[in-house]
């Protein structure tokens, strides 16, 4: 039997974010809370580490909440060489041929101090774009914003407080401090982390093999998750 071609995927995969909160029907005690309206700020959730486990709640409580898709996929370009896609296409060799599967990665936020990452599978692309968006909404952390550096002082939120690094399979980041105009200074994907979480100026320094994009934006999203533990290690 034939094997099946390769999937085509377009070059641009819109993330739609289409919260169904008219039909929700909340299954946990925390949702029940934010739909009973106890509950109000996504930030008294995250300050009581209390694990979201429905997405409807973000879709509550972040109305104005915003995706970027990470170019994870790759084809060939038109001359030559690799095109970076948002959609990573792998396949299993069956009796039957070659079975194909969609990988998407995506980053919501809300501009503001609250960012989150989540991966998706499926035979689709727009499913597994889906699947991926409602990972990161229950995967949400709080960023803690400042302004570190020495050049600048100003006492504002448009850095970070210090430096602090992550790391994720071979991939390892430091984030550094960095005075207002600078701008953030890494490379397109983790600019759209960045975005959303509300830093405007930052120095990204990596290591290890950073073409793997999922662990290079998972290092930085760790890197920032460890701006709180620093401050919970602290007091």
């Amino acid at each position: 039997m034939p094997e099946e071609e390769t999937p085509e995927v377009p070059e641009e995969v819109k993330v739609e974010v289409t919260p169904a909160l008219e039909k929700w029907v909340p299954k946990t005690s925390l949702g029940k809370m934010v739909f009973e309206g106890k509950i109000t700020s996504i930030d008294e959730i995250l300050e009581l580490g209390k694990p979201i486990k429905e997405p409807e709640i973000v879709d509550k409580l972040l109305p104005n909440l915003k995706s970027e898709l990470i170019l994870i996929g790759g084809r060939t370009g038109k001359g030559g060489g690799i095109q970076r896609i948002p959609i990573r296409i792998t396949s299993v060799t069956k009796k039957s041929g070659r079975r194909f599967r969609m990988n998407a990665f995506v980053v919501v936020g809300n501009e503001d101090g609250i960012i989150g990452i989540g991966s998706g599978k499926s035979l689709e692309a727009r499913n597994a774009v889906e699947k991926a968006t409602q990972r990161a909404k229950l995967n949400l952390i709080k960023v803690k914003r400042g302004c570190g550096s020495w050049e600048c002082a100003c006492g504002g939120n448009h850095s970070i407080p210090y430096k602090v690094s992550g790391k994720c399979g071979s991939v390892r980041v430091q984030l550094m401090p960095a005075p207002k105009g600078v701008g953030l200074v890494a490379d397109d994907e983790t600019k759209k982390l960045l975005r959303l979480a509300g830093i405007k100026d930052v120095w990204v320094k990596t290591f290890g093999n950073t073409s793997t994009r999922i662990n290079l934006i998972t290092a930085v999203f760790n890197a920032l998750k460890r701006l709180y533990v620093y401050e919970k290690v602290g007091k």
